[in-house]
């Protein structure tokens, strides 16, 4: 039996607003795969034949002799993705979606696939009987959480041999845990990966950098959860003294976290980070009070915790890349203004900038079709480079231009980056 993993195509940033390219001097961020399709290929039986296909730079083979195909997606890449699944299924394939978001929406989704919701790892053993029999069901659930011990490291050799001149990620995600006890306004986690945070044993995060390292490859470290106080702060210590026992730097690109989290980090923990190799924080903002309260002028105690949490970075030699979500409902036309004026009185070096996005199964989501404020449904728009709704204090089309213009002044005085390595250098627009 044969089976093909497809990544969709979708528009980052500079692609979707190519005029960023003459402001930023910094190189374009191309993201690796989800995580999601190593982690079903590791669990696919070797009786399947498998390959992976990735849209945005190589033909995905709708006439190619393939039993199933299953395609992995998130909001930005839903468009395409449901075009390659009706596109497939007129070549007489059977089709499989999954990701985040046919989890949330897995009607819209189902109308041109069978749907995978949840984690697909525990049920894909399920969905692969049923397609060798030619009987895929419409939709497939988990109703137990996957046991975060007893899985396989994701194949991430399927990327790696694809790499070559027009297809070479900046880093390829190392996943630490699944699942978030939080209910962030803009995160669909808890939703698709389940509200319980279980966080994956320390020899098998090491196992995914260390299969990273053997072929010269970054990893990046995404899930914010990982500097929660408690159990997962001392899960993270753990894990950094692991790999502070390997004896060499560790290749990571960055730990992703956010600016609350950072004020109540161990500065100890900090060091030990740094010695390991760690030496860039991703600071996800627009999810937390600071990031959502500390630019509009009305909570000056939120804006010195900003400034605060950038410099506690720098000052333990951890490089803080902090991206800006711009259109909250506290955000006014004075907001851009004051994110740089954060930004600059605090040191920072590179950021980036991103419009808030209703995500289908945020908070944030729910919301706003309470409030009628979404504006469309075209997918390929909920990139965090559009206006897909009405915000609370501007015009869509204030906020839009507020997004160009603070991507052109930030960087305006900041036109030196583009002499840093190639690694140094590289951002995520």
């Amino acid at each position: 039996m044969k089976l093909r993993f497809v990544y969709p195509a979708f528009n980052r940033h500079a692609e979707d607003h190519p005029e960023l390219l003459d402001v930023v001097p910094c190189d374009e961020y191309f993201g690796p795969p989800s995580l999601g399709i190593a982690s079903l290929a590791a669990v696919t039986p070797e009786s399947w034949d498998l390959d992976f296909r990735d849209d945005r730079f190589e033909d995905v083979g709708l006439e190619d002799d393939i039993d199933l195909v299953a395609i992995s997606t998130f909001t930005p890449s839903a468009k395409r993705a449901m075009e390659l699944a009706d596109a497939f299924r007129e070549h007489g394939k059977q089709v499989v979606i999954g990701g985040v978001f046919p989890s949330h929406m897995p009607e819209v989704a189902g109308e041109h696939a069978s749907v995978v919701v949840g984690e697909g790892d525990g049920i894909w053993p399920t969905v692969l009987d049923d397609a060798a029999r030619g009987e895929l069901l419409p939709r497939y659930e988990a109703t137990e959480p996957v046991d975060v011990n007893t899985l396989p490291l994701p194949r991430i050799d399927l990327y790696l041999d694809k790499e070559c001149d027009d297809y070479h990620p900046s880093d390829y995600p190392v996943q630490q845990s699944r699942g978030c006890p939080m209910k962030c306004v803009a995160c669909a986690i808890p939703g698709s990966l389940g509200r319980r945070l279980r966080p994956l044993p320390i020899e098998h995060i090491v196992g995914q950098v260390e299969q990273l390292a053997a072929r010269g490859k970054l990893g990046s470290l995404t899930e914010d959860t990982c500097l929660f106080p408690g159990a997962p702060q001392r899960h993270t210590r753990e894990f950094v003294r692991a790999l502070l026992e390997t004896g060499r730097e560790a290749p990571v690109s960055y730990l992703g976290t956010s600016m609350p989290l950072i004020l109540a980090a161990d500065g100890k923990l900090l060091d030990e980070m740094r010695a390991s190799g760690i030496r860039m924080f991703y600071l996800v903002g627009g999810f937390d009070p600071i990031t959502r309260q500390g630019f509009n002028r009305k909570h000056p105690r939120q804006r010195q915790r900003a400034v605060d949490a950038i410099k506690k970075s720098i000052d333990h030699g951890i490089e803080p890349y902090t991206s800006f979500l711009l259109g909250n409902d506290d955000d006014d036309e004075g907001s851009f203004d004051e994110m740089l004026a954060v930004a600059d009185e605090a040191g920072l070096q590179k950021a980036e900038f991103a419009i808030r996005t209703p995500y289908p199964g945020t908070p944030d989501w729910h919301q706003m079709l309470a409030e009628d404020r979404i504006l469309h449904r075209d997918w390929s728009k909920y990139n965090d480079a559009n206006v897909v709704f009405q915000p609370a204090q501007m015009s869509p089309e204030r906020l839009l231009q507020g997004y160009l213009d603070i991507w052109r002044d930030f960087y305006k005085s900041r036109q030196n980056l583009s002499k840093l390595d190639a690694r140094d250098r590289t951002i995520q627009f």
